[in-house]
C-alpha cells in the first residue's frame, strides 16, 4: 500500500508539504508544488488519511504510543513509569496501548499508516521537541492526539506537562533557605523545550532572591553522567571564593555525575556542597548520600492524558486543553 513517504519521494518534496497540500493548508506551498503533489498522489495510488477515517466502522479502543528511543546502555525511568501508568489508566476505561517504533528521523510514515489503516483511535505523543514534526502532522491530519510535553507556543493542541519551571524554582529556594548563595545549574541543550523551562525556573528564583547569575554557573550538556562530571571540573577551576556551593542538575543522571566528581575532588556532598536532581530515579535513594530530587507526578499525568484522549477520540471538547502539574521536591541527604 503506497504511503505518504512514497508521495513525497515521487513529488520531490517533504512529507510535511504533502500533508499541507492534502489538507489544503494554504500559505505553505505554491500552486506549482500543489500540482506536483496531486500528480504524485494519482501516480502512486495513495489514499489520503481522511478517507480511511470516514470508512472506519467502529472504534479500536486503542491509543497509539511510540516507544521511546534510549541510547544503548542507558535507561529512562521516567518514560518507563509513564508507559506503565499510561497503560494502567487506559485499561481502567476499557482502552489499551498500541506501542510501536519508527526509524530515527523518519516518524511520519508510521503515523500515516496507522491512521489510514484505522489501527488507533488517538495518539499520545511524548518526548516532544521544538518544531515537532509528529505534532504538526497530526494537527494537519486533524487526527485525535494529546501530547505529554509542549512544542511551539503558537501551535494550538492539547497537552499535559510537568511544571519544570516551578519545580526548579522550588529547588533553588530550598538551597537559598539552607544558606547557599552561589548556586549553579546544568541544563540540557537549547533545543530542549522542557530543559529551557527548567532553566527559566532557576533564573527566576535567583533573580527573586537578588542573587547574581554568573554566566559560568549555567552550563549545558546531554543526559549523561559525564556531563555532571565535566561541569564540576569547570566550576572547580574557578577561584575558590567563586566556586558554586550548590548545584541543580537537569536530571538525576547528571546529578549523580556531579556528586561523583565532587566527592572525588574532596567536596563533602550534602554538607558543604549540595546537589539536587530531577526525576526521582529509584536508585537515587540508595546513593550515599541519598539524592535530593524533584519527583514528576507521572501517575497523575497519565490519568489526565487518558481522560483527554478519551474526549479527543469521541470528538468531545477537551477542557482544559493545557495542564501543568507541579513536581514534588523530595529532600534527602545530598541537598
Amino acid at each position: 500500500m503506497p504511503t505518504i513517504k512514497d508521495v513525497a519521494k515521487y513529488a520531490n518534496v517533504s512529507i510535511a508539504t504533502v500533508s499541507h497540500v492534502l489538507n489544503n493548508k494554504t500559505g505553505y506551498f505554491s500552486e506549482k508544488t500543489r500540482q506536483q503533489v496531486l500528480d504524485a498522489v494519482e501516480k502512486v495510488g495513495y489514499t489520503p488519511n481522511i478517507t480511511a477515517r470516514n470508512l472506519k466502522a467502529s472504534q479500536t479502543r486503542l491509543f497509539g504510543y511510540a516507544w521511546h528511543r534510549i541510547p544503548r546502555g542507558m535507561v529512562n525511568p521516567v518514560l518507563d513509569q509513564f508507559s506503565y501508568y499510561f497503560a494502567q489508566a487506559a485499561e481502567a476505561i476499557g482502552y489499551h496501548m498500541l506501542m510501536f517504533t519508527y526509524p530515527p528521523e523518519d516518524s511520519l510514515p508510521v503515523y500515516d499508516e496507522l491512521i489510514r489503516t484505522g489501527r488507533v483511535d488517538a495518539f499520545v505523543v511524548a518526548s516532544t521537541v521544538a518544531d515537532d514534526e509528529r505534532i504538526r502532522f497530526l494537527m494537519d491530519q486533524e487526527f485525535p492526539f494529546v501530547s505529554f510535553g509542549r512544542s511551539n507556543p503558537e501551535w494550538d493542541f492539547p497537552w499535559v506537562d510537568t511544571d519544570g519551571m516551578r519545580g526548579v524554582a522550588d529547588a533553588v529556594q530550598h538551597l537559598i533557605l539552607r544558606g547557599h548563595t552561589r548556586i549553579a545549574m546544568i541544563g540540557w541543550p537549547e533545543t530542549s523545550i522542557s530543559g529551557n523551562f527548567r532553566l527559566q525556573g532557576y533564573i527566576q528564583a535567583m533573580r527573586a532572591a537578588g542573587l547574581p547569575i554568573h554566566d559560568s554557573y549555567i552550563l549545558r550538556g546531554e543526559n549523561f553522567e559525564y556531563a555532571g562530571r565535566e561541569a564540576v571540573r569547570t566550576w572547580l577551576s574557578l577561584p575558590r571564593d567563586e566556586q558554586p556551593t550548590a548545584v541543580v542538575a537537569i536530571d538525576d543522571l547528571v546529578a549523580i555525575g556531579v556528586m561523583n566528581e565532587a566527592a572525588e575532588r574532596g567536596r563533602r556532598v550534602g554538607e558543604d556542597f549540595a546537589v539536587i536532581g530531577f526525576d526521582d530515579t529509584p536508585l537515587g535513594q540508595y546513593l550515599r548520600p541519598s539524592l535530593t530530587t524533584l519527583r514528576q507526578p507521572i501517575e497523575a499525568i497519565c490519568a489526565t492524558l487518558v481522560r483527554m484522549l478519551e474526549d479527543a477520540a469521541h470528538n468531545r471538547r477537551i477542557e482544559p486543553r493545557h495542564v501543568l502539574l507541579p513536581p514534588e521536591l523530595v529532600v534527602r541527604g545530598s541537598g
